[in-house]
């Protein structure tokens, strides 16, 4: 019963940290910037990750973002390996 506990918090919890990297993206799209309470949550929350991979991976053409396709790859890839560790 604790497993499926766990396995569930780590889907759940990887599946909100991936709609929230979606969700900054389009954010970005269309230029909305931090203004309210629950942009600002989501700047907050994924600006250390995205941060991690724009250190080694610079914007395509100086343009281009990649930052949060590698971040999508990395969750994904941690919560299956955690899964698969459970």
């Amino acid at each position: 019963m604790a497993r499926d506990f766990v396995e569930q918090f780590i889907i759940i919890l990887s599946r909100l940290f991936i709609f929230a990297i979606f969700a900054r993206v389009i954010m970005s799209w269309l230029r909305i910037g931090p203004r309210g309470p629950i942009f600002t949550f989501i700047y907050e929350v994924t600006e250390p990750v995205l941060a991690f991979f724009r250190r080694y991976i610079p914007p395509l053409g100086g343009v281009l973002d990649l930052s949060p396709i590698f971040a999508y790859l990395a969750i994904d890839i941690i919560s299956s390996l955690l899964l698969r560790i459970i």
